[in-house]
C-alpha cells in the first residue's frame, strides 16, 4: 500500500541526498521497492545482494513491472549494465530505509509512532494499544503479524515487520489518512536486516526474551543484542521495558535512551499492579502509573501473561496522551487478537482454544493460562515448524507434556523438512503412552484431542494461531486451526 499523493523524485535528487556525484542517465521515479512483486510502474528498483543470488539478476522482471531506474552495489551494476539508469552505493540495504523515509517525507515524524519488540506478547500488546486508541476516537494504524490496518481498513502483510520501502510507504499512507498514532511489531530479523532503518519512534517497548530464532541469531546473546539496538537515540525517544524479564532488567540498565519500567510483580517499577484478582471471565485489576496515576477495571482476557500485555499497552496509551479515566472506562471492552487464546465455541460443553504459541515459553504460558481456568483435563495439540530453530523442538515437546493431561504431538508447517524428523526431535526424551501420543496428520491430531474432551475440560490447539495455510514441501495448503477445530467438534456432537 502507498499514499495516493506522491511527489516524483529524480536520480539527481537521490544522488544529492546520498552525497554522491550524479553522472550518467537521468530518470524520475514515483516509488521504490526491492521486491519485483511490489514494484509499480515508474519505480526505482533497489537491487540488493542476497544470500543465494543478487537482486540484480531479476532486472528483466523489474523492467517488466515498470522499473525506470536502479539503486544497487558495484556487483549489481555489472549485472544490470546499461539496461536502466543506475546509482551505485557500497551497501544498498544500509541506505534503503533512509532513502524510503526521504522519499515519503519522513512519515514516522508526522505521528506518534510506537515500536514493540520481544519474543512473546508483541502482537497482543500492539493490538491492545491500538484498541485503546480507537476507543478514545484517535485515528490510528497497526503493522504486525496479523496484518496492517489503517483506521478500520485491514490489509495483508508478508512479514511481521515489512521491508523498509513498504514500511515507509504504509506509514505515509497512515499520515495521508490523518492517523495521529500508530503501533508496529519490530522483529529481531527486521533490526538485523535494517528494515527499520529510516524509522524513528516516539516510544519503543520490550516485552520479554525467550528462546527462539537461534537458527538465525546463533545465540541468545546475539538475539538480545538485536533487540537492544531498538533502544538508541537514533531510533527512539523513549523506552518502556518489562523488568520482570531478566533480559528486560539488563536492558533497563544499559539502554541508551530514557526508559520507563513496567512490572507485574515489583511496585518499584514506573508502571505496576496494585492488585490483580482472577475472576471467571478474566481479571479485576488496579494499575499504578507515573505520578501516582490509578487505572482500575476488569479485563476479559485469560492468562497471567496477558496481565503483562495489558500493563504495557496501558502505559504506552497514557504516554501517547490517552486520558487514564477513559482507559479505566474501556478496559472491559478490550479483546485479544485473532489466534491468541481465541475461543472456538459451537455449543460444546468443553472449552476449545486456538493459540499462536510457537516457542517454549509461549507454550508454557498458554498452558498455564488454561490450567488456571480449567476444572477438568487440559488437552494440548502442538506441532513445530520446519526450516526454523530446531533446538527448541524437544523443549516445546517437553513443555506440552508437562502442562497437559493429554499431549498430542503433530505437524505444523513442515516446509521443506520431513514431518517425521521434526516429530522425532519434539518427542526426544518423552515417554509416549496414555499421556502423550503422536499423530502426524494435524486434522487427525485435532480429532484425537476433541474425542478425549469431556465437560469441564479444555482443548487447546497450539502453534499456528491466525494462520490460514499449512506449508508442505514449498506448497501452502488451506488450513485454519479455528475452522478445523470447529469441524472436529461438530463431527462429535
Amino acid at each position: 500500500m502507498r499514499p495516493f499523493d506522491i511527489k516524483e523524485r529524480s536520480l539527481s535528487d537521490l544522488a544529492r541526498f546520498l552525497g554522491l556525484n550524479k553522472d550518467g542517465q537521468e530518470a524520475n521515479f514515483s516509488g521504490l521497492s526491492s521486491s519485483t512483486s511490489h514494484l509499480h510502474s515508474g519505480d526505482l528498483f533497489v537491487a540488493l545482494p542476497g544470500a543465494r543470488t543478487h537482486g540484480a539478476t531479476f532486472i528483466a522482471e523489474a523492467i517488466s513491472a515498470g522499473a525506470v531506474a536502479v539503486l544497487t552495489d558495484h556487483h549489481g551494476s555489472l549485472i544490470i549494465g546499461d539496461l536502466l539508469p543506475t546509482i551505485v552505493v557500497e551497501n544498498p540495504r544500509d541506505v534503503m530505509g533512509d532513502i524510503s523515509s526521504w522519499f515519503y517525507g519522513a512519515p514516522f515524524r508526522s505521528l506518534y509512532a510506537v515500536g514493540i519488540t520481544g519474543t512473546n506478547g508483541k502482537t497482543t500488546t500492539a493490538f491492545l494499544l491500538n484498541q485503546l486508541w480507537q476507543m478514545s476516537h484517535r485515528e490510528s494504524g497497526f503493522i504486525g503479524t496479523t496484518g496492517i490496518s489503517i483506521g478500520r481498513d485491514s490489509f495483508p502483510a508478508q512479514f511481521t515487520t515489512p521491508e523498509s520501502s513498504e514500511l515507509q510507504a504504509a506509514v505515509a499512507s497512515m499520515v495521508e489518512r490523518s492517523c495521529k498514532c500508530f503501533v508496529m511489531e519490530v522483529s529481531s530479523h527486521a533490526v538485523v536486516q535494517s528494515r527499520i532503518s529510516g524509522a524513528h519512534f516516539s516510544a519503543v517497548a520490550f516485552t520479554n526474551l525467550t528462546q527462539d530464532h537461534l537458527d538465525f541469531h546463533g545465540s541468545m546473546e546475539n538475539y538480545f543484542e538485536a533487540k537492544s539496538k531498538l533502544f538508541n537515540s537514533q531510533t527512539a525517544e523513549l523506552g518502556y521495558i518489562n523488568i520482570d524479564d531478566k533480559y528486560g532488567a539488563r536492558l533497563a540498565e544499559s539502554s541508551q535512551i530514557a526508559i520507563r519500567t513496567v512490572s507485574r510483580n515489583s511496585r518499584k517499577a514506573t508502571w505496576h499492579y496494585d492488585r490483580f484478582e482472577l475472576s471467571r471471565s478474566g481479571y479485576d485489576i488496579s494499575i499504578r502509573g507515573e505520578g501516582g496515576i490509578l487505572i482500575e477495571g476488569h479485563v476479559g482476557l485469560v492468562g497471567a501473561h496477558n496481565l503483562d500485555n495489558v500493563l504495557m499497552a496501558v502505559a504506552l496509551a497514557v504516554e501517547s496522551g490517552v486520558d487514564p479515566l477513559e482507559i479505566s472506562a474501556n478496559l472491559h471492552l478490550l479483546q485479544g487478537p485473532a489466534g491468541r487464546l481465541e475461543k472456538v465455541d459451537i455449543g460444546q460443553q468443553f472449552l476449545a482454544l486456538v493459540d499462536y504459541a510457537h516457542t517454549p515459553d509461549a507454550v508454557e504460558r498458554a498452558l498455564a493460562a488454561v490450567r488456571e481456568i480449567t476444572p477438568g483435563k487440559v488437552i494440548g495439540i502442538l506441532g513445530c515448524g520446519g526450516d526454523r530453530d530446531a533446538s527448541k523442538r524437544p523443549i516445546m515437546g517437553a513443555a506440552l507434556v508437562a502442562g497437559t493431561d493429554l499431549a498430542v504431538l503433530t505437524s505444523d508447517n513442515p516446509r521443506s523438512e520431513s514431518p517425521e524428523s521434526i516429530l522425532d526431535q519434539m518427542s526426544s526424551g518423552i515417554e509416549l503412552g496414555e499421556k502423550a501420543v503422536i499423530e502426524m496428520d494435524r486434522r487427525g491430531a485435532i480429532a484425537i484431542g476433541v474425542a478425549e474432551a469431556q465437560p469441564g475440560d479444555t482443548v487447546i490447539l497450539l502453534g499456528k494461531g491466525h494462520e490460514v495455510g499449512q506449508e508442505i514441501n514449498q506448497v501452502k495448503y488451506p488450513f485454519d486451526d479455528r475452522v478445523e477445530l470447529a469441524r472436529a467438534i461438530e463431527r462429535l456432537t
